[in-house]
Order: C-alpha cells, then structure tokens, then sequence
C-alpha cells in the first residue's frame, strides 16, 4: 500500500509516538495491543512478512486507519478479505458504535480474528468465514472496505452487490490505482457503480500517506 521509499529503520524510528496517541484517541490501547499481537504472532501465524515486523505501525496499523475518517460513525461496515484483521480490527476500534463484519475465506485467520476481537473486547464485531461473493444476498452494508484484496474490476464485483443503494466502497489501494480505473469501468457501469475518486489520505506526521478509493453504489443497483 505505501511505495516504501523510507528505510525500515528510519521510518520506524520517526513515528512521533504522542501524534499516534492523539490520533487514535480512546482507541489507542485496543491498536496498541492489536499492534503487539501482530509484531509477535504475525508472521509465525502466516499474517505478514519477516521483514514487516519493524513497520507494524506505519505500513499495516496507521495504513488501515487512513480508510477510517472517511467512514461513518454508525452503521454496517463489511471488510472484504479481512486476513490478519487489516483494516477491519482497526476500524472496529475506531469506529465502535459501528457494527463491522470481518469476511475472510480462510479458517485459521479466521480463527486468529476471533481470537483478537475477543482479547480486544471488541463488541461489535461479527466474522463471516467465506468469500464475499457468498454473501451478496445475505445483508446490505453501508460501506465496504478492504486492502490489498485485488485490482479494482474484480474488487468491484464483489463489493459493490454487498452493498445497499447509495452505500460506499471506500477501499485501501496501491500509488498506481488510476491504471486500475480504466479496466473497472465495465463492471462499474452494470453494477452502478460511480466514478471512483481517488483520495490521498494522512494519517500522522513522518508516515507516508495512502491512497484511499471511494465508489458510490448509485440508487437503482437492484
């Protein structure tokens, strides 16, 4: 999701750790600990990288939560290939008068999202094990999320069905995304989907911004 122009070391060591304090607000100690089950559990547990385990905070936990000033404080959140819980675990903290559904196909992240929303007492979460395509009839959502899920055509198919007429797909994209647009816009026309705005989204300062994607599901989809 970042370009990762910054050294591991220097990127790491220039978080102003305050700035992310205030940043997350009453849900810094449930990041916090997420961050730190991650940081020791992570990679042993198929969720990230080796080489990630220096840049928790910025490429995985403040990434996520650039998506998250662009949600609503309510409503129903779905995260679409939730995985290690990026960026659904940090949305549902964030935003916890939001219920938030973690959808992701394999069980054993499965059973690490369950053991994480309940140490973080995330009450407001609900996993759905399975594809999201198996869940278009199933609810209506008021946004969809997801991060490195895959190119936008293929996100857009089985995103925008979960979602109900005028809800958004507000979803976490790569620098090159405007390649992506072109080839979507097929699929975005015959499921209604708008003009995809891509935003570029802060977080804290010494973090590189990330790209957010915004696509309105338009009234009369079904």
């Amino acid at each position: 999701m970042s370009s990762g122009t910054e050294s591991t070391a220097s990127t790491s060591e220039s978080l102003d750790r305050q700035a992310v304090r205030t940043y997350f607000g009453e849900a810094y100690p449930a990041v916090e600990s997420f961050a730190a089950r991650l940081r020791d559990e992570g990679e042993v547990r198929g969720l990230i990288g080796p080489r990630e385990l220096d840049r928790i905070w910025d490429r995985h936990i403040l990434n996520s939560a650039a998506v998250v000033p662009f949600l609503p404080e309510s409503g129903l959140i779905a995260d679409v290939g939730s995985g290690a819980g990026l960026p659904g675990v940090v949305v549902a903290a964030m935003r916890p008068r939001a219920t938030v559904y973690l959808i992701e196909p394999m069980e054993r992240r499965c059973a690490w999202l369950a053991e994480i929303v309940a140490d973080l007492g995330l009450t407001n979460v609900e996993i759905k094990r399975g594809r999201a395509e198996e869940y278009h009839d199933a609810f209506e959502c008021d946004i969809v999320t997801s991060r490195a899920v895959a190119a936008l055509d293929k996100l857009a198919r089985i995103s925008l069905p979960l979602l109900r007429p005028g809800g958004e797909m507000i979803v976490l994209k790569g620098r090159n995304v405007s390649k992506e647009i072109d080839p979507a816009r097929k699929v975005l026309r015959r499921l209604k989907g708008s003009q995809p705005e891509v935003i570029d989204a802060s977080t804290v300062p010494g973090v590189e911004s990330t790209t957010v994607v915004r696509i309105v599901r338009q009234t009369g989809a079904r």
